[in-house]
């Protein structure tokens, strides 16, 4: 029986992938590093309220097996691109470095479909520079997961993802499935796939593709 440490628990995948923890057999005990309570009552998760600033005073929830980092924000909630670096990189990295000197085996990580370090534009390369921050911490395994247009019900509205997401379900029955996950993917099928991931006797480092998640997401499940 493992436990994990999930950050991110109230985003779109985030909470998608709380529930697949709280419901696998795998995992004993789920912490969730939190700043407002998530309202949610199971005898496997705790909420961890924490100021991500200040992670050092809760440290001792991060002795755990398996890490998974769903944080992310936009530029409108953020409002400056400073602060939308501490959430997309600062913070992941505290949490990544933090969890690997109390022992955690395994970093998953929700990046970018087009994170590249070399990128000239600001967001791609922001991604790209938190996965090659990400691979120095020496993990036995860190599993990245670059999701293409994720689809599903959020909290918060956005305007440029909700038309995108309009326009892919109304050209859906036109694309081969080979496709669909290149353009868009289910927020469920990701937090799937990041559980069945962590399941798996990885070393080094591997990078999911939005295909490749779909993939596995979609593989049966053997127990």
């Amino acid at each position: 029986m493992k436990t994990a440490l999930i950050a991110g628990a109230s985003g779109l995948v985030g909470s998608e992938l709380l529930q697949i923890l709280l419901q696998a057999e795998e995992y004993e005990k789920v912490y969730a590093l939190v700043r407002r309570p998530l309202g949610l009552q199971h005898s496997k998760l705790t909420e961890v309220l924490c100021d991500f600033e200040q992670l050092e005073g809760v440290q001792d929830y991060f002795q755990v097996h398996d890490v998974f980092c769903c944080l992310g924000t936009t530029i409108k909630k953020a409002k400056t691109k400073e602060a939308m670096y501490k959430v997309d990189v600062e913070y992941p990295l505290a949490i990544a470095k933090l969890a690997q000197e109390k022992g955690a085996h395994h970093f998953l990580l929700i990046s970018s479909m087009n994170a590249n370090p070399r990128s000239k534009i600001w967001y791609p390369k922001m991604k790209g520079d938190l996965e090659e921050k990400i691979k120095e911490i020496p993990y036995q395994a860190i599993s990245i997961f670059r999701p293409s247009l994720l689809l599903g019900n959020r909290e918060e509205f956005r305007l440029g993802e909700n038309a995108a997401a309009k326009i892919f379900q109304g050209m859906s029955f036109i694309l081969k499935d080979s496709w669909k996950s290149k353009l868009a993917i289910e927020a469920k099928s990701v937090a799937k796939a990041m559980c069945r991931v962590a399941q798996m006797d990885n070393k080094g480092v591997a990078v999911y593709s939005a295909a490749s998640i779909e993939e596995i997401a979609r593989a049966p499940h053997h127990k």
